[in-house]
Parts: C-alpha cells; structure tokens; sequence
C-alpha cells in the first residue's frame, strides 16, 4: 500500500450499499408502468453520470416510455427511499480506510454522482472527513467509462495517476480507472466482471476485506 501516493474510490456500490437501493426503486416504477424486466437498462446506468445514464435509458426504453416521465419517478422514489432510510455501508469500509491510513496514504473519492448528493451521503453515513478530496459527476464534461474523473482526482491530489490506487464496482468504472492508467481494484456489487472487462487485467476481489489483504 505505501507505493501508492493516492488511494481513489467510487462511492455507490462499492463504499456504500445503494446500488440494491436504486435498482428496487428502479423496478418498482418499471412495474408502476408496466414494462416488465428492464434490469439491463440499469445495469447501463451504473457508474454513469447524469447525463450518460439519460442517454442510457432513452436507448432502451424510449420506444417504451416517455423518458422523462420515467426518470422524475425514478429520481423521487430513490431519493425519497435514500431520506427516510438508513445508508448502509459496505462490509469493511472502515476497516479498509484506518488501515490505509495507517500507512500514511491519503483518499479521495471520485463518483459519478452530484457533488451536492455526494456530500450528502458522505456525511450522513461518517465517512465525508475521511477524505482528502471529493471528484464528482458535475466537476468533469465526460463521464465514466471516460477516464476523466479520475485524471480530475488525481490532480487534485497531485499524484501521478500511475502511482494511484482506484477502487471500484462497476464496468464504466474500471474502464474509467484503467484509462486513466491506475492500479485498478473491481469489487463487483451487483454485476460481476465479464470476461472482456477481466481480460483489462485489473484485480478482481470480492470484498474490501480482500482489499485490505491483497498484496500489491
């Protein structure tokens, strides 16, 4: 871990557990207006920021649905869900993040989410002190699978992106880190890796306890 000058991590799905959050709410208006299983427009919105997960749902449902009517259902009933309940985190966040920090390495997160909900959620679950330096959807023009989040967070940090450390869950994600020429760790959360995103060659593990574990 010491030979890394940053450690960069996602947010949803990898530090905390509100992908499983936003695919019930997802599948709850998917029912409301009766199209069935559309899990696999989801899974393209996963790690994509506004704008791309816009793009994202007009290709697989416009012929459906009107897109925006779907997206304003969706969007209350997450962040209504999101309010009233409890954010939970993933096993070992903060077992990971002391020791981390016991070496001496600083964090930053870089997500696709607004900086405003970003902040939000941070603070509510304890964890927004623990980092350095907070890269969000709004920060970049282009979003993950494009590397430019993460090349953002590593200037941010001033570290070489060769010498980061990025932590993530989704594809877009990976992508997005690999592009940027980091060390890459996938946790997957609710998709696993296929395997044209394995033959990346990142590191696939299968839980922030491994992380911890793993000898870089």
């Amino acid at each position: 871990m010491k030979r890394f000058k940053a450690v960069i991590f996602d947010m949803d799905g990898l530090l905390l557990d509100t992908e499983r959050q936003a695919l019930e709410s997802f599948n709850r208006v998917c029912d409301h207006l009766g199209l069935g299983n559309q899990e696999h427009v989801f899974a393209k919105c996963i790690g994509a920021n506004r704008e791309a997960g816009w793009k994202a749902l007009e290709d697989g449902l416009k012929a459906k649905v009107d897109i925006k009517t779907f997206a304003n259902a969706w969007d209350a009933l997450h962040t209504q869900s999101t309010e009233e309940q409890p954010i939970p985190l993933k096993a070992g966040v903060f077992e990971l993040l002391d020791y981390i920090a016991s070496h001496g390495v600083p964090c930053a997160i870089a997500t696709s989410t607004s900086t405003e909900r970003a902040t939000q959620k941070l603070a509510k679950t304890g964890l927004l002190d623990r980092f350095a330096a907070i890269t969000c959807g709004d920060h970049v023009s282009r979003s993950k699978p494009f590397p430019d989040i993460y090349l953002r967070a590593a200037t941010v940090m001033q570290a070489d992106p060769r010498e980061c450390l990025a932590l993530e869950d989704s594809e877009n994600g990976v992508r997005a880190a690999v592009g940027a020429g980091m060390t890459v760790v996938q946790v997957p959360d609710l998709l696993q890796p296929s395997p044209e995103l394995r033959a990346l060659g990142h590191i696939v593990l299968e839980s922030l306890h491994a992380v911890r574990a793993h000898r870089f």
